[in-house]
């Protein structure tokens, strides 16, 4: 076992890979009472064709999704939720368009727990009538989502954005496309994604590492399995494919958000560069210290709901940004103008300097949060690097970085919007 000290932040990291190709991560934390569990899968909605043994597949919208939901029944009749939470845990999961994840918190009792999260996930269990049932349940919750002004305006942004990436579609799917989905799909996605290689489980607290390491050994396969080749279509090219998505729906103040996508760094450093480069620039730009966000603030256009995000997923990462205004028209015309500024003139040393040390404070603080902790090990393992890295190579960023990111990235040509304006 690999035992890695971070002095400037005092964590202690450690790493196991087992002869079945699991990796773990555990971050001790000494005397605090709470524990936390993530295992995780590098498997989520966009990953719809792969190849596996020399075989390309592909699979219906939706899967990734769908087989998060049925993960928790098990052969016996019982509900691994319910399990759970009999023994003190807090369960849940959620599927991204390049994860899925199963997750506890507790403060007794963990590794009953433990055991009984890598044990469910693990084994599957589907039937055809437990499928059935389940298209019944998620094509409830996929109308209710289509029925969303929040989902509607972003699924529009990422339809104006890419052209074929599977990303441009809901991670639930289709009642259509749901409709395929069988108990043979669910057993043979799971056999290829819930290998042991494609997945880690990372843990924050007072915990043995050993203990862990030894204990997912014992219950998880034995033996490694092929990590699929993922195919997301034709590269995308830099534009989007259209500038603006506009609908109505019954909602009380326009609704809006733009993005542009960004070319994904090499997996490993460069990737985690670029995400921390990506974040700093967002934060410089558009975040609440931001004069963009001060001016429009006044000026009535933006409120206390505005924000940005990045996705990475589908072999590219996503910017996103949005909110409610009267005028979004006008909030994306003086976003333009402050990139224009940017590319110009540069950024102000003085504002860079005090985002940066923000950032670096921010992130600092999530250390204390386990969910964000363990989420982000395990989504740095699944790009090629470890998130606790991060620290140093914040430090290391410079503001003509983060300006000519915001340049050749956030101009007016690379930006779409989609608005839900009100019905009247």
């Amino acid at each position: 076992m690999e035992i890695r000290k971070f002095e400037n932040i005092q964590e202690t990291l450690y790493t196991d890979v087992l002869p079945n190709g699991l990796t773990i991560n555990v971050v001790t934390k000494p005397v605090w009472l709470k524990c936390f569990a993530l295992f995780a899968t590098g498997y989520g909605g966009a990953d719809r064709r792969f190849n596996l043994g020399g075989q390309w597949v592909d699979t219906p919208a939706g899967v990734a999704h769908f087989l998060e939901h049925k993960m928790f029944d098990t052969p016996d009749g019982d509900n691994a939720l319910a399990v759970l939470s009999a023994n003190g845990a807090q369960p849940n999961a959620f599927t991204s368009n390049s994860m899925t994840a199963y997750y506890f918190e507790s403060t007794q009792g963990f590794y009953d727990n433990l055991r009984t999260l890598l044990s469910f996930v693990s084994v599957p269990y589907f039937t055809p009538e437990s499928v059935e049932k389940e298209q019944g349940i998620i094509g409830q919750e996929i109308r209710m989502i289509e029925d969303n002004p929040g989902f509607v305006v972003y699924l529009n942004l990422m339809k104006s954005l890419y052209a074929r990436n599977p990303i441009r579609d809901s991670v639930a799917g289709s009642i259509e496309s749901i409709a395929q989905i069988t108990d043979k799909t669910l057993y043979d996605c799971h056999r290829i994604f819930y290998n042991p290689s494609n997945m880690v489980l990372c843990v924050a607290g007072d915990v043995d590492p050993e203990r862990i390491s030894a204990m997912a050994a014992e219950i998880l396969p034995k033996e490694p399995g092929e990590v699929p080749q993922r195919d997301y279509g034709e590269k995308e090219g830099p534009l989007p494919v259209k500038t603006r998505t506009e609908v109505n729906m019954e909602v009380s103040a326009p609704q809006f958000i733009f993005g542009s996508k960004v070319f994904q760094a090499e997996k490993g450093a460069p990737l985690l560069r670029q995400k921390l480069t990506v974040n700093l620039a967002l934060r410089c730009l558009m975040g609440r210290s931001s004069p963009f966000y001060a001016r429009l603030y006044a000026q009535g256009l933006l409120n206390n709901d505005f924000g940005y995000d990045l996705d990475y997923s589908g072999g590219y990462g996503t910017i996103m940004a949005g909110g409610e205004s009267s005028d979004p028209e006008k909030v994306i015309s003086e976003l333009s103008k402050e990139v224009s500024a940017v590319a110009d003139k540069g950024l102000d040393e003085a504002l860079f300097s005090r985002i940066k040390k923000a950032a670096y404070g921010s992130r600092l603080r999530s250390l204390g949060s386990f969910g964000v902790l363990c989420q982000n090990l395990a989504e740095g393992k699944f790009a090629g690097y470890c998130d606790l890295d991060a620290f140093h190579v914040l430090e290391e960023i410079t503001v003509s970085e983060v300006r000519d990111f915001i340049a050749n990235n956030l101009a007016q040509d690379k930006l779409a919007m989609s608005v839900v304006h009100p019905l009247h």
